[in-house]
């Protein structure tokens, strides 16, 4: 379902180039949990960037559902992230004006659908994370777990492709942390294809399969099985 092959990405510090990528290539199948890990600075955030077009490899190719991620024009990327990828940070980024069923309902706003149509699927999906109750609520009033419950909800709402998460748990203590992780991995045992990028083995092990980074490129690719948690 994704295909990263020979990816590598340089950027450039003044007149030094630093590579924080370094040839690339990782087959993600459709419904698995990929855990991406490694120490600070080995590349995990930029091949996630690379993996949502976020951002564009200086070398290589990637592909979602067999269409190509690279070298097409901006506004055809930026239909392909609204609409394939779901997107799960470790800072929420939810509206602080919105409730939590409006902000779940925000990307499809953006492509003109009126609110009126979107409720009833927004309040579905925050039943699906426990949030039903919370949906008249601002995100002043939930808690940094609920947040994150919401910010999960919202990247579903288009029922993407793949869901992409990096370090989402980066903000919460360990119980919520390992509640998120819980409700991913239920995600995916429903089907959802999922790639998150952690520093933390144990959050790891709720995947499917975990690749390890080391100095930008692949040093391990170890599959856990559906029962790793």
């Amino acid at each position: 379902m994704i295909e990263v092959c020979n990816a590598g990405k340089t950027y450039r510090q003044g007149t030094r180039e630093v590579r924080a990528l370094r040839n690339v290539s990782l087959d993600i199948g459709r419904g698995e949990f990929l855990s991406i890990m490694g120490p600070s600075g080995s590349g995990k955030s930029t091949l996630l960037n690379l993996i949502g077009g976020l951002d564009q490899p200086t070398t290589g190719e990637i592909f979602i559902d067999g269409r190509p991620l690279h070298g097409i024009p901006d506004d055809e990327l930026t239909l392909i992230r609204r609409r394939s990828i779901g997107f799960v940070f470790q800072f929420f980024n939810l509206l602080p004006i919105l409730t939590a069923v409006e902000n779940v309902s925000l990307p499809l706003l953006l492509e003109g659908i009126p609110l009126a149509k979107i409720r009833p699927q927004a309040f579905q999906l925050l039943e699906r994370v426990g949030l039903g109750e919370r949906a008249g609520h601002r995100p002043e009033q939930l808690s940094g777990g609920e947040m994150q419950r919401v910010a999960i909800a919202r990247a579903l709402i288009n029922d993407p492709a793949v869901l992409l998460a990096d370090e989402p748990t980066g903000n919460l203590d360990s119980h919520t942390s390992e509640e998120i992780f819980t409700l991913l991995a239920s995600l995916n045992e429903k089907g959802q294809t999922i790639v998150m990028v952690t520093h933390d083995r144990r959050a790891a092990a709720y995947g499917t399969r975990i690749v390890t980074l080391k100095d930008g490129a692949l040093s391990e690719d170890i599959s856990l099985g559906v029962d790793a948690t």
